[in-house]
C-alpha cells in the first residue's frame, strides 16, 4: 500500500500560479504511476494530470494543457502539480492518486484526502 498526503492548497488571484505536491510513504514510490484529480464544488471529481511511474510520459486534460505541469521527485517521493495562469474555474479540491498498473484518466488504487485550491476573479 501507499500513503499520500497533498498539501500546497491555497487562494489565489486569477492569473497567478500554485504548486500542489504530494507525499508518498509505504511501498516503492518509483512503482507507482501518479495522477492528479480535481472536484470542483457540485460537480463530478474529473482527471487534471497523469505521469509514468518512469516519469517518462504525462498526460493532461484539454482544460489544464498548456498551464499545469506534473513531474514527480522519487528522490522525496513526491509528486508535484505546477499550476499556472489560474482561472476562477480551477476551484477545486485537487486529489493525489497513484497506481501501479494504470495511468491517465483512469481508476486508481489510491487516494490522499485532497488539497482546496481557490481562485478568486
Amino acid at each position: 500500500q501507499v500513503q499520500l498526503i497533498e498539501s500546497g492548497g491555497g487562494l489565489v488571484q486569477a492569473g497567478g500560479s500554485l504548486r500542489l505536491s504530494c507525499a508518498a510513504s509505504g511501498r516503492s514510490f518509483s512503482s507507482y504511476n501518479m495522477g492528479w484529480f480535481r472536484q470542483a464544488p457540485g460537480k463530478e471529481r474529473e482527471f487534471a494530470a497523469a505521469i509514468t511511474w518512469s516519469g517518462s510520459r504525462s498526460y493532461y486534460a484539454a482544460s489544464v494543457q498548456g498551464r499545469f505541469t506534473i513531474s514527480r521527485d522519487d528522490a522525496k517521493n513526491t509528486v508535484y502539480l505546477q499550476m499556472n495562469s489560474l482561472k476562477p474555474e480551477d476551484t477545486a479540491i485537487y486529489y493525489c492518486a497513484a497506481d501501479e498498473r494504470r495511468v491517465g484518466d483512469v481508476p486508481y488504487d489510491y487516494w490522499g484526502q485532497g488539497t482546496q485550491v481557490t481562485v478568486s476573479s
